[in-house]
């Protein structure tokens, strides 16, 4: 069993742009398949830009604010309630495209 609390997270970098703050709830090693269950906070106008992966599913559930994923060239809104998976070698890039931050919750599975 792990019990984390989110206010007591202290914040990392975003691999694909370190501008970018996350709070990692789960870990790599914490649970089976499980590459990160994490919360990602991006300011107007921030990109976490265009990457792949080959082994892994990425799950995204946007909490709130208003942006946009580009999954294989092409555009997908982003706004509250929205939840996307995206599949292994699917290129993908998320961007803030509001006037206030993007909280995305997600989670990697290795495949």
């Amino acid at each position: 069993m792990k019990i984390t609390d989110l206010a007591k997270i202290p914040e990392q970098e975003v691999s694909h742009n370190p501008a970018i703050k996350k709070k990692v709830m789960l870990s790599l090693g914490d649970l089976p398949h499980l590459t990160n269950f994490s919360q990602a906070f991006f300011a107007p106008g921030q990109v976490a830009g265009s990457h792949s992966h080959i082994d892994m599913c990425e799950v995204f559930f946007v909490e709130s604010g208003l942006g946009n994923i580009r999954i294989n060239g092409i555009d997908y809104q982003l706004n509250p309630g929205v939840c996307i998976a995206v599949e292994p070698g699917e290129v993908h890039e998320v961007s803030n495209t509001g006037n206030t931050d993007l909280i995305l919750t997600y989670f990697g599975l290795r495949t």
